[in-house]
């Protein structure tokens, strides 16, 4: 990851091959057709560059909106609220935005490099990126635009029209992952870039997103028998599953203080998670705590992770993230793609004593006891990987997304909540400059 660190420094001199104002339609300056161009390097680093403008409100989506991290000032209280107060201008400005646009930036620079260039790992890198933009987006908000096109006609507002979240799984997500997969190998695990196996646990989890389980079990499956060939092991330690360059990470999104990130804030999710935002000084959710508490009660002992990851006296979450403004964002580590496949598993009818010992590593490193043989229904295993979810992989942007994925939304968050705000605002600028092409989602 420090590689790819270094790599940053050289982005910010080609970003304006790849970026101006209009998201989807970013002719290069100084009328440089995409055609005219014979190195492709340069804009596939500004497609993992863009990434960074999504992680931290990624993060914050991921956290703020369930029940482990607070928004304490107005009007960022709406996260908590779940009405149509989350679509004001502020905080589409502050979160979405941002998230938005540099995801498209990022597509589209892949789509360049898909149909231009010459490299058949540049293109599978490139596809890896595409489907991993267009993940993000589909999580946050549902249907959206697709562009395959390098050069979108600007006078074509048609091409803007939100696709169903189906159809971009089925068409673009999914084949994307599959050709990364066949077009990559293990060699940039080293260096922080896209790699076979961080193709293959994204795909995974896409099959479990989408309900595949049968899929999803034999692909998550694979990452895992295979993780420790590739150089990919659980960190023995809890402390180090977010240290930058750690055995765990799968694939991360570097963030450095040389290089201004693409989210554009000096606030990054670390100053978020650590109260070091005045939207929300105190930001740690009481009931967070109580996951915590109750997964020590469960496991025979004190959870160890509870300590690493929150501060209960100041009540935030400094402990699991140091204080580091270059934190790098892991998007996906193996302990996460451990759980997902006993969820897989567990959804496919296998039995408890073979879905339960899985999670052991990872209960042992926490200082808590085995599961097998104390619950054993596919109900109570379901709610045991969803528990043990939530406590390992506090403050790292998953929780909502797993509440939506899995329907637990109300139960969870003890209250009724409209499906509408599943999903989050799409940004009022975009449906302004697509001449209402581009529809804002219902109840915002």
């Amino acid at each position: 990851m420090k590689k790819m660190k270094t790599i940053y420094l050289a982005i910010v001199s080609v970003l304006l091959i790849t970026a101006c104002d209009n998201d989807l339609d970013q002719t290069p300056p100084l009328l440089l057709e995409s055609s005219a161009l014979e190195e492709f390097g340069p804009v596939l680093n500004a497609a993992y560059y863009y990434q960074s403008g999504g992680s931290t409100p990624l993060g914050v989506m991921g956290d703020f909106r369930a029940d482990n991290m607070l928004m304490l000032e107005s009007p960022y209280t709406a996260f908590d609220t779940y009405n149509a107060d989350l679509g004001g201008l502020d905080l589409v400005e502050q979160f979405f935005r941002p998230f938005y646009s540099n995801l498209y930036k990022a597509i589209l620079s892949t789509n360049n490099v898909i149909d231009n260039s010459t490299d058949a790992t540049e293109i599978a890198e490139a596809k890896f990126l595409r489907a991993l933009s267009y993940f993000k987006l589909v999580m946050v908000f549902g249907d959206v635009t697709v562009n395959l096109s390098p050069a979108p006609s600007p006078s074509d507002l048609s091409i803007l029209t939100r696709q169903p979240a189906a159809d971009v799984y089925n068409n673009v997500i999914i084949p994307d992952f599959q050709d990364a997969i066949a077009g990559l190998d293990n060699s940039g695990l080293t260096s922080g870039r896209a790699s076979k196996i961080a193709a293959q646990a994204f795909l995974g989890k896409v099959y479990l997103y989408r309900g595949n389980f049968t899929e999803a079990a034999t692909t998550l499956g694979a990452v895992v028998n295979s993780a420790a060939a590739a150089g990919i092991t659980l960190e023995s330690n809890f402390a180090n599953v977010v240290v930058d360059g750690n055995s765990e990470i799968i694939f991360a999104t570097p963030l450095s203080t040389s290089v201004p990130n693409a989210y554009g804030s000096a606030t990054t999710f670390v100053g978020w998670f650590s109260g070091a935002d005045t939207k929300s000084l105190t930001p740690l959710d009481p009931r967070l705590i109580d996951a915590f508490d109750a997964s020590s009660a469960a496991g025979g002992g004190t959870d160890l992770r509870k300590a690493l990851t929150i501060d209960t006296e100041n009540m935030n979450g400094s402990n699991k993230y140091t204080g580091a403004l270059d934190q790098d964002y892991i998007d996906l580590r193996l302990s996460d793609v451990i759980l997902m496949y006993a969820e897989a598993l567990n959804e496919n009818n296998v039995a408890a004593t073979t879905v339960l010992p899985l999670l052991d590593p990872i209960r042992t490193r926490a200082g808590l006891n085995s599961l097998t043989g104390t619950v054993s229904s596919q109900a109570d295993v379901r709610q045991a990987i969803a528990d043990e979810r939530r406590v390992e992989l506090a403050l790292e942007g998953h929780r909502w997304f797993d509440l939506v994925r899995t329907g637990t939304v109300n139960i969870e968050m003890g209250e009724t909540i409209s499906s509408d705000y599943n999903v989050f605002p799409i940004p009022n600028s975009e449906i302004l400059a697509s001449d209402g092409v581009i529809t804002q989602n219902e109840g915002y």
